[in-house]
């Protein structure tokens, strides 16, 4: 595949992450997530079969669908907020320290991978940096949740370039979905309850 191709795809997956710690809607949320995890496909296209890396994308927009429909059952239109620092400058300029800190520090990991490429190695990196930024700012199941998956995809993607076993690539698959509806479950319990009609 093209380098270019992989490169694209490496700044698709930067403006998506970025995109997942500023939006404050989760219809927002999960359409960048799905772009982000799409992404991740043509990364990992680069190192694994097309079948591995579409049982890949098609698993993580099911995650991305159970995370959808849950949100759909409990009508919560804004991601609110109780942590601190929830203003969407620091954020940026969080996110702006991940993207110099992986930019600075990818060219050095690729010759430890030096099968994956420096655009495999920048956007894995690129990923497990911004997941776990994402998870020191929130205390939000929903976003705890995409963290987790971000972070998850990251590895995936450094992954492909050691190895393309069936067996690792559906043990990713369960952990993702795993993730997926357990954040489901701890989205729903921590909705509030709707109020109880007056009796009549």
């Amino acid at each position: 595949m093209p380098d270019f191709v992989l490169w694209l795809a490496a700044v698709l997956l930067a403006v998506t992450s970025v995109g997942l710690l500023l939006s404050r809607d989760w219809r927002w949320t999960l359409g960048l997530l799905g772009g982000q995890y799409f992404a991740a496909f043509w990364l990992i296209l680069a190192r694994w079969p097309l079948t591995l890396s579409a049982a890949t994308l098609v698993t993580s927009w099911m995650a991305v669908a159970v995370l959808g429909m849950t949100q759909l059952s409990i009508k919560n239109e804004r991601l609110s907020e109780t942590s601190w620092p929830s203003g969407a400058l620091f954020r940026a300029f969080a996110a702006g320290l991940v993207l110099i800190t992986v930019t600075s520090s990818a060219q050095p990991a690729n010759k430890w991978l030096p099968s994956a490429g420096l655009p495999l190695v920048w956007g894995g990196f690129l990923l497990i940096g911004m997941g776990l930024l994402h998870l020191g700012m929130t205390v939000h199941p929903l976003r705890i949740t995409v963290g987790l998956l971000t972070t998850l995809a990251g590895f995936e993607i450094l992954y492909s370039s050691l190895e393309n076993s069936i067996l690792v690539t559906g043990l990713l698959a369960i952990i993702t979905l795993g993730l997926a509806l357990t954040g489901s479950y701890l989205v729903l319990f921590d909705a509030p309850e709707a109020p109880e009609s007056a009796p009549e």
